[in-house]
């Protein structure tokens, strides 16, 4: 439960009133500005106090030995994570010769608001010092969604009642002490100062330093630049050292005069460029963000965000909270994936440095289904970061003995970096996970190019691994043995019915795109011999289905192992991982997060012949008392199918659980960065929950129930260059065309056309009523 609010509730801002260094990791993380390419946390500009301090280039890492007490055959050797690159944020303040630091003096007033519409971080503070000298301080703080390599500050110095002299020292920073990763202390060794000095530079307002990883090989270059305006007697100096780049401005301020420093910050890495070349891009960087200036960069910000909302918002009736989180949810899903261009979304965005800032199946699964209907260039951008890393796919598949490509469970730049095989390697399903994401991309968008020159080798090389994995049973029945699925409680399990209905669409989208694309297909010599072994596979794909109970299985015995004893086991026991042995776990009935459930929703009409309305209320009861959550991506998907078998208000509940996952701290791990899958399942939760989306056979369906919490739910999408609004409320749904041509739908199964012209208004048929289910003891969510 939250037990203080530490933002307000607002509908287009998340504001912090007051400074608590209690929750100050956790606002690092909830005031991150990113855009995909660049991530700088919403750490103080003055650098201290500071719970993690953290700037970050996309795919820049380090590399450090994985932990074996026992070393096997197709173990990763080597480890990566994500580092904190050169800091460019620092803009140091002293007042009369004190440090601005808020441990001491006394901090009057101190406001932070993250601006979801503008795309800025501001802050209004006034301090007064231990000497007793009162000054106000105003930044605003952006990373451009525009300009790619470009983050800036706006900063400002005002005395509030006497004559000050004031000191600011903005500088470059690199090498920063962080706190040490918890576990392996080799890796702790390994990622201590990771940044070797190139080249240093401080030559008048301008500022350099490029550094490149000890390991890893990779160059890293940041420069800024700065305008400082303040009264006459403003002076700068400038200097730098290898870690070190800092411009000193001097002044004395009346009341009422201020001292302003603009900061423009450009970034840039690569493996292979070399020093004088990342010097060159850095500078010229700069010379492009100059020429748009400070006001510039805030209207491009402005208008760029104006654009997404117009075909991205959601709105709520009803709920002030979830209206403000889930706008927080699609900014910070936006910011994770906008300018990555070919690099991965990792689980926490470029927020903060937990999971070693590496990506999972979270991105294809839950983040590009939002960004495929809301930005999805973006989507595409991060399906061509996996194309090109098909190569280390490849060749970890043919080191476990099989076909196609065995994407890693997690990775930062395509090889496998889990030292934990039963969750890592045997999470097959991450590859069928890509290839829903290219079918999805495909049927949104219709682009034939990008299925053309990206979808169809993904989709070929995955199918050629589930046929190789897969076998044949003497009675012509197709099975895949010892995987795990999404559920992490259930390890090395035979015929998952997640991983085998996704293996099973993957096999079939696999031989139709070869059929659409025979020069491709002939490219990857998948003839039709091979496309027919496919087609054969996902035909006799075992399903795992107990007659007696009337349930599909999570996977073949599931039903009959024995029950976790939930009345053993108390509050304090969660999660489970760190209070039981995974030996206990594997074998008993019990669920760390939406498995089989997920199946139901994943599918849409193409696993309607197993999932009818009647099977989903069975299975989903069935699987509810058994699911303890332990993971954020959960709730989001217990929320919509929830949702689909009737039970609205617990959707509602598992809804905010989604929503509030970080702005309420809710796993008390926010400090290490956001939960991106989380906030995109807000997004999933309202949009194909509530809203009953769901995207098959080219066309857009919708099954709309709408709570009694809400008064009114509106959202917009697109589709095949068209977006579409739909506004639901208690008894109605209503279609609109904002713009493109007619478009054709389908309302609770009824066939609609809606043009720009001729919006359609239909009745909500009535709820089916069934039994509510219950939940574990201890894990029934908050009720809203």
């Amino acid at each position: 439960m939250i037990t203080q609010r530490a933002y307000s509730v607002e509908p287009w801002t998340v504001r912090e009133s007051e400074l608590n260094l209690d929750v100050l990791a956790q606002s690092e993380s909830v005031f991150a500005l990113s855009n995909g390419h660049v991530g700088w946390r919403g750490n103080l500009d003055e650098g201290e106090p500071h719970g993690l301090p953290g700037s970050y280039l996309n795919g820049v890492h380090e590399l450090h030995p994985l932990p074996y007490a026992e070393a096997g055959y197709g173990y990763p050797e080597s480890g990566q994570t994500s580092i904190n690159v050169t800091n460019g944020k620092v803009l140091r303040l002293l007042v009369d010769d004190e440090p601005f630091d808020l441990r001491y003096g006394r901090l009057v007033t101190h406001e932070r608001t993250l601006d979801l519409r503008r795309g800025v971080l501001e802050r209004v503070c006034e301090w007064t010092s231990p000497a007793g000298s009162t000054v106000r301080v105003r930044s605003t703080r952006l990373v451009s969604l525009t300009q790619r390599a470009i983050a800036a500050v706006a900063y400002e110095v005002e005395p509030v009642d006497s004559r000050t002299r004031v000191v600011v020292q903005s500088e470059l920073v690199t090498n920063e002490s962080l706190p040490e990763p918890d576990g392996d202390p080799r890796a702790a060794r390994a990622l201590k100062s990771p940044l070797e000095p190139e080249e240093d530079l401080a030559s008048g307002s301008r500022l350099r330093l490029v550094h490149r990883t000890r390991r890893s090989g990779l160059r890293v270059a940041v420069a800024a630049d700065h305008m400082v305006t303040g009264p006459e007697r403003t002076t700068t100096s400038s200097e730098s050292n290898v870690d070190v780049a800092r411009l000193t401005i001097t002044s004395v301020l009346e009341p009422g005069e201020r001292l302003r420093v603009e900061k423009l910050v450009a970034h840039g890495w690569s493996g292979v460029r070399s020093r004088p070349a990342m010097s060159d891009q850095v500078e010229a960087a700069l010379a492009a963000a100059g020429h748009s200036g400070w006001q510039g960069l805030l209207e491009d910000q402005r208008a760029y965000l104006d654009d997404f909302w117009a075909r991205a918002d959601v709105e709520i009736d009803g709920d002030g909270e979830i209206q403000q989180a889930v706008r927080f949810a699609l900014f910070h899903v936006l910011q994770a994936g906008a300018r990555a261009e070919q690099r991965a979304i990792p689980a926490k965005g470029l927020t903060g440095s937990g999971y070693d800032g590496h990506a999972f199946w979270d991105t294809e699964a839950f983040v590009l289904p939002l960004l495929t209907h809301t930005a999805p260039k973006s989507a595409a951008e991060a399906l061509r970061w996996r194309l090109a890393t098909l190569p280390a796919a490849r060749e970890r598949a043919v080191q476990l003995g099989l076909r196609g490509a065995a994407f890693p469970w997690r990775t930062i730049e395509g090889s496998e970096g889990s030292a934990y095989w039963p969750a890592g390697t045997a999470a097959f399903h991450v590859g069928a996970d890509i290839a829903d994401a290219v079918v999805r991309y495909v049927a949104v968008t219709g682009d034939e190019t990008f299925e053309r020159e990206v979808g169809v080798e993904l989709l070929v090389e995955t199918a050629r691994l589930w046929r190789s994995l897969g076998h044949h049973d003497d009675r012509g029945t197709f099975h895949i043995d010892g995987v795990t699925g999404p559920d992490e409680y259930s390890a090395i399990a035979d015929d998952n019915t997640y991983t085998n209905l996704m293996a099973r669409a993957n096999l079939l989208a696999a031989a139709d795109a070869c059929k659409r694309h025979p020069d491709e297909a002939a490219r990857l010599g998948a003839d039709e011999e091979e496309r027919a072994a496919w087609r054969d596979a996902a035909e006799a794909m075992n399903i795992p289905y107990n007659e007696e109970l009337g349930v599909h299985e999570q996977h073949a015995g599931f039903t009959r192992c024995q029950r976790w004893d939930f009345d053993r086991t108390g509050p304090d026991q969660y999660p489970l991982m760190l209070h039981f042995p995974y030996f206990d776990l594997y074998r008993k009935q019990v669920i760390k997060q939406a498995d089989l459930v997920l199946a139901m929703y994943t599918g849409g009409s193409f696993f309607e012949e197993y999932f009818d309305e009647e099977q989903i209320a069975r299975n989903f009861a069935y699987y509810e008392p058994l699911t303890v959550r332990d993971s954020s991506l959960s709730a989001c998907v217990q929320a919509v199918m929830a949702a689909r078998a009737g039970h609205l208000g617990l959707a509602v509940d598992y809804t905010a659980e989604a929503a509030l996952m970080d702005l309420g701290d809710l796993e008390h791990n926010t400090r290490d960065g956001l939960h991106i899958a989380s906030l995109a399942g807000t997004w999933m939760a309202l949009v194909a929950g509530f809203g009953g989306m769901r995207c098959s056979d080219g066309t857009l369906r919708f099954a709309p129930r709408l709570p009694e919490r809400y008064s009114r739910l509106a959202f917009t999408v697109g589709f095949l260059d068209r977006c579409l609004r739909v506004e639901l409320t208690a008894d109605r749904a209503t279609y609109t065309l904002n713009s493109g041509l007619p478009l054709t739908i389908r309302h609770h199964g009824t066939e609609l056309t809606v043009s720009e012209d001729a919006p359609v208004s239909r009745s909500i048929p009535e709820l089916t009523h069934r039994p509510a289910p219950s939940q574990p003891p201890h894990r029934a969510p908050n009720a809203r």
